[in-house]
């Protein structure tokens, strides 16, 4: 019964992460801005740092399982 939720998390904070994480590098390649009124380093690296977060979210509902 606990399975359902952690699942459900687990996989929306992956493809979170996932899509963010790779956003983020496609801005970068194409040196966009990654966030508007943000130094370009500092919106990266909190991006970045965000989706790492929501991808470490993810396997921790997973490994809780």
């Amino acid at each position: 019964m606990e399975s359902g939720p952690a699942i459900f998390a687990g996989t929306a904070f992956g493809l979170f992460g996932a899509a963010l994480l790779l956003w983020t590098g496609v801005r970068l390649a194409q040196r966009a801005p990654v966030a508007h009124g943000v130094s370009p380093g500092r919106a990266a690296a909190l991006t970045a740092t965000a989706s790492v977060v929501a991808l470490a979210l993810g396997a921790w509902c997973f490994g809780r399982l």
